[in-house]
């Protein structure tokens, strides 16, 4: 299905938008819930990617196929390593069969893991034959995705002596390691994070408690773009939110002042207001510890005609598509004056916005998401618009309740 954004009825939008709980949050807490059964978990993700993992984790098949799910794919991974007894074949679409895996192979093998690849080297799909892992050191590269990192720490408590961490070189998105550790700690799992080492304790019994997800800050990136774009006065709420957060997304309240949007946090929600015009012409910013929002921004950054260059982008090259490469595409079509590096994107100012483009989305959800935006400034068709329900099953319908004219193709 493709969807075709004609505009919106108002550029003065006042509305409230309920969004399910983080993806990043869900998919770590069902990892733990079946790791310690006390658990319970509310305002769970409804993301296809946290279906995906639901079923895994369920299921007493010995084939599983998780799709897009690279999250469900790292995470699982380590777990089903762990599995006494059990041995499954992990694999996916075809894009994540080229999504490599072997950093994290290799750590799990290290702690004693019965893995082997069934097509290519390095790359899913894998067969894992569980079995208890008595080693409790290992080491891994720092500057690769932090999901492998979050994929050990999310078994080192189940592991007879815990484990301990040593990471090498230069450490990428810090928030999403905390964000794990600090959800470990909330079902009473100890650990240390100092310098390049984790330390995490063993567990045998978490205290009984239910955990509410908080709503997810990468989904309400496209709102914040929205009223970027918007007129002044604009205000769209968003529920539910909280000032401290886990997510390293939540840094958007920060990035988002220089584009004239100020945050301001209720109990439980987060309204995001358009009080000026944008700053000054470029915006810089290291997303080092955020860079699944980089779409998004650079995607504001086009449409209000600005400048921007952004860094600490190397993780883009391994997700859903190369998204750098994806979005110069993409940003060239409307009409853009865009280049890339293997970790950097930079956007020169321009006021010229092609008219009916068709955006192409990579199956990747947040090339739709971070595009939609634009119908406020010109029309424009995204292609395989259903992809959003990877992350943002209500996506489009809730688009139009702010007022934005689509019609499905």
């Amino acid at each position: 299905m493709n969807i075709r954004i004609e505009g919106v009825t108002k550029k003065l939008i006042k509305e409230s938008i309920f969004i399910s709980g983080s993806k990043s949050e869900s998919n770590r807490l069902l990892i733990l819930q079946k790791l310690f059964s006390e658990l319970s978990i509310e305002n769970l993700s409804d993301s296809d990617d946290t279906h995906h993992l639901q079923h895994a984790l369920t299921t007493s098949d010995s084939e599983i196929n998780i799709g897009h799910a690279g999250t469900a794919m790292r995470f699982l991974t380590a777990f089903f390593a762990t599995q006494n007894n059990r041995t499954v074949v992990l694999s996916g679409s075809d894009r994540m069969h080229n999504r490599p895996i072997q950093i994290l192979v290799n750590a799990l093998r290290d702690l004693g893991a019965e893995i082997s690849y069934v097509e290519k080297e390095g790359y899913p799909p894998l067969k894992i034959s569980g079995k208890e892992l008595t080693q409790d050191t290992v080491k891994i590269n720092g500057n690769v995705s932090s999901q492998y990192i979050s994929a050990l720490l999310l078994i080192a408590a189940s592991l007879p002596k815990g484990l301990t961490i040593e990471l090498i070189g230069k450490i990428t998105s810090i928030p999403y390691i905390e964000m794990t550790l600090s959800l470990m700690d909330q079902i009473g799992i100890k650990s240390q994070f100092e310098g390049q080492i984790i330390k995490v304790a063993p567990l045998k019994e978490a205290k009984a408690q239910t955990l509410v997800v908080e709503s997810d800050w990468s989904s309400a990136s496209y709102f914040y773009s929205i009223v970027a774009l918007c007129d002044v006065g604009t205000e769209i709420t968003l529920t539910a939110y909280k000032k401290e957060s886990l997510q390293g997304d939540s840094v958007l309240s920060e990035i988002y002042e220089h584009f004239g949007v100020e945050t301001s946090f209720d109990s439980n929600s987060v309204t995001l207001k358009k009080v000026s015009e944008r700053g000054e012409n470029t915006l810089e910013v290291d997303l080092n510890k955020a860079p699944d929002i980089a779409q998004t921004i650079a995607v504001t950054c086009f449409g209000l005609g600005m400048s921007c260059n952004l860094f600490g982008l190397h993780t883009l090259k391994i997700k859903e598509t190369d998204r750098l490469e994806a979005l110069k595409a993409e940003l060239t079509k409307m009409g853009a004056d865009i280049s890339v590096t293997d970790h950097s994107l930079h956007l020169q100012s321009s006021t010229k916005i092609n008219a009916d483009v068709a955006i192409e989305t990579y199956n990747d959800h947040r090339m739709a998401m971070a595009f939609a935006p634009l119908g406020l400034r010109t029309s424009l068709e995204v292609i395989d618009a259903k992809v959003v329900t990877k992350s943002y099953r209500n996506f489009w319908s809730d688009l139009q309740q702010i007022g934005f004219q689509l019609t499905e193709k």
